[in-house]
């Protein structure tokens, strides 16, 4: 059995976006007690993230760290059509996740005690992001 279901994530800019109960939510309403969630974001601007969920500080010091290794406003980079956090957001995006593949058992997607799944925003200004959430079982 497939099924899949699309989420629409409204983003306020640059930042985590926690959808973990989107996600369960999505995978309860598949009615699969067993099988496989794949998780896919339709953006080359913003990603997913599977992280730990308990500490802030974890999702803060990702942000400090990207920022240091893919500068906004980079003279290296041409692609600035949409402003100078253009191109350091598709690097982002190549650096990171488009997609996340999450058992299914006992019905819900299996998480680790300390996993939540976050959209990613790499740009600054708001965004619709959009994401489908498929059930193999």
């Amino acid at each position: 059995m497939y099924r899949a279901k699309e989420l629409t994530v409204a983003t306020r800019g640059r930042g985590f976006y926690d959808i973990t109960d989107e996600v369960q939510r999505a995978v309860a309403e598949s009615g699969a007690k067993e099988g496989l969630c794949t998780i896919f974001m339709h953006h080359t601007s913003a990603s997913l993230l599977l992280c730990e969920n308990a500490d802030p500080d974890v999702r803060r010091d990702l942000e400090a760290f990207f920022s240091k290794l893919v500068k906004d406003g980079d003279p290296l980079f041409r692609h600035d059509a949409e402003g100078p956090d253009d191109m350091p957001a598709h690097v982002r995006t190549v650096l990171t996740q488009n997609s996340l593949n999450v058992p299914v058992k006992n019905g819900g997607a299996h998480l680790g005690t300390w996993q939540g799944i976050y959209v990613w925003e790499h740009r600054t200004s708001p965004h619709h992001r959009r994401v489908t959430v498929s059930v193999v079982s």
